[in-house]
């Protein structure tokens, strides 16, 4: 195997374990949201955030900003370090 192929390995299993964590990020923002009994339309009310970034954190997708995580999870009653430490499964890279 190549020095390339090796990059390439490492590079494919981090952009994975970091789509992982970002599923259970949203997993859990959503959750908390729904247990609260708020749309997404309030949360955006009350974090600031605007409904379509809600939607594509809740979904995994997309790359949000700590400061975007922070005015979620604030009016949610979140922890955001506890949010960030979400265990992973396979994340030995």
């Amino acid at each position: 195997m190549s020095w390339f192929d090796l990059f390439l390995v490492i590079c494919t299993k981090k952009r994975i374990i970091m789509r992982d964590l970002m599923v259970k990020i949203g997993d859990k923002i959503r959750q908390r949201r729904e247990l609260l009994g708020l749309v997404q339309p309030r949360l955006a009310d009350l974090s600031g955030v605007n409904t379509r970034t809600i939607q594509l954190v809740e979904q995994g997708k997309g790359n949000p900003s700590l400061e975007t995580l922070l005015r979620l999870t604030d009016p949610l009653g979140l922890n955001l370090e506890l949010v960030l430490k979400t265990p992973l499964q396979n994340s030995n890279v």
